[in-house]
């Protein structure tokens, strides 16, 4: 047993979403009292997001993890004015939350070339400081990666996601028959024979009890953060963790995964959500496909018989459920078709609700430039008041 945790812990070890850095803002270069010249201000440290970067490539490059950023020049007889220390800058993937040694948000790297000021330079010496240079901001920070994605895949082990990331994406995640082939996040990304393009996150399954971190708990739960979409992925047959677990149906499954999301983070049950009933060629798949969309249509009628612990304050309104057979492909053009349709609604809703704030910011800001206005009466009587 020992062995084996070691295993998942050094396969684990390839991916980092967590980094802990030392950054420091450049001094500012020394005055010059006899003429009145002011040293440079030290360099700032930057984080810039970049696309094609990840953490590991980072830790790689830069071991120490250490960014200090260039000394401002001296001011000299031939520049009384010394020029500004070289500025740092720290490549980071986007997704990225920045937050300081207590915890405190400094900020969040969405999209390529966002940049936030890390630690800024030390003041060059001039009149004020009495041409002496300050040194630059010191700053602990800590960098913490949530996976940017269209849809995020939500299941337990072995529910056949790898399988079925491979079947509609590019991506060749790691495929086999025991419960945690997935050990760290993998994404790929639906072609589409317009060249439209929908990216999708394969997490570590859960288990019950992940909010409470058991299993690999909140190191995935927090990368469903950014996904627009959940497709939950789960087993006709229902699942068993190990001959010490309980057998759970697969309508227990759903129960199961919406109470784990729940209890982590509510908002996630706000999210658009589909399902995807994998492992439609086992022999009795259909038979037992009619039961769960009986129990899905009438919930009331069946969450009685399970354990209120289990049962989440709302259940999940899926907005498309597809069976699927991840092996042999049936139904996977249909799920591509719905995940786009799904998406795509969402992003019309979305615009149209973009659009509706608008027009009423700009009802009201017209209604307060109106008021404003002095009425023709008011004009009027001002007239005959200065005659």
């Amino acid at each position: 047993m020992v062995c084996c945790s070691r295993v998942l812990l050094r396969k684990y070890g390839d991916f980092i979403d967590n980094l802990r850095l030392f950054t420091r803002g450049g001094s500012g270069g020394m005055g010059y009292p006899r003429l009145g010249g002011e040293g440079g201000k030290g360099g700032d440290v930057w984080v810039v997001a970049h696309n094609k970067m990840t953490l590991k490539q980072l830790k790689n490059k830069y071991p120490q993890k250490r960014f200090v950023a260039g000394e401002g020049a001296n001011s000299r007889v031939s520049a009384l004015k010394g020029s500004k220390g070289k500025d740092c800058e720290i490549p980071v993937p986007l997704g990225i939350s920045i937050t300081d040694e207590n915890g405190k948000i400094i900020g969040e790297l969405n999209k390529e070339k966002d940049r936030i000021l890390v630690a800024e330079g030390g003041l060059g010496g001039k009149l004020l400081t009495n041409f002496l240079p300050l040194k630059g901001q010191k700053r602990v920070i800590h960098l913490d990666l949530k996976l940017i994605a269209d849809i995020g895949l939500v299941g337990f082990p072995n529910a056949g996601k790898s399988s079925l990331l491979s079947k509609i994406s590019h991506a060749k995640p790691a495929i086999a028959d025991y419960a945690f082939t997935t050990l760290k996040p993998e994404l790929g990304k639906i072609m589409y024979n317009d060249f439209k393009q929908i990216s999708v996150a394969d997490l570590p399954g859960l288990i019950e009890g992940a909010h409470m971190n058991k299993g690999m708990g909140h190191k995935f739960l927090k990368h469903i953060e950014r996904t627009k979409q959940l497709l939950f992925v789960v087993d006709v047959s229902g699942f068993q963790l190990s001959s010490q677990t309980q057998y759970r149906t697969a309508f227990e499954t759903i129960l199961l995964l919406s109470k784990e999301l729940e209890l982590y983070r509510e908002e996630l049950q706000t999210k658009p959500a589909l399902l995807a009933v994998n492992k439609m060629d086992l022999p009795d798949a259909q038979d037992k496909f009619h039961v769960l969309m009986n129990q899905l249509q009438n919930p009331k009628d069946f969450l009685h018989l399970f354990e209120k612990n289990m049962i989440p304050e709302r259940t999940v309104e899926f907005q498309h459920i597809i069976p699927i057979s991840a092996v042999t492909g049936e139904g996977i053009g249909e799920l591509k078709n719905c995940i786009r349709k799904s998406l795509d609604e969402h992003t019309n809703q979305e615009n149209d609700a973009y659009h509706k704030k608008q027009l009423l910011n700009l009802r009201i800001s017209n209604t307060i430039s109106y008021s404003e206005l002095p009425s023709k009466n008011a004009v009027t009587s001002a007239r005959i008041d200065i005659t």
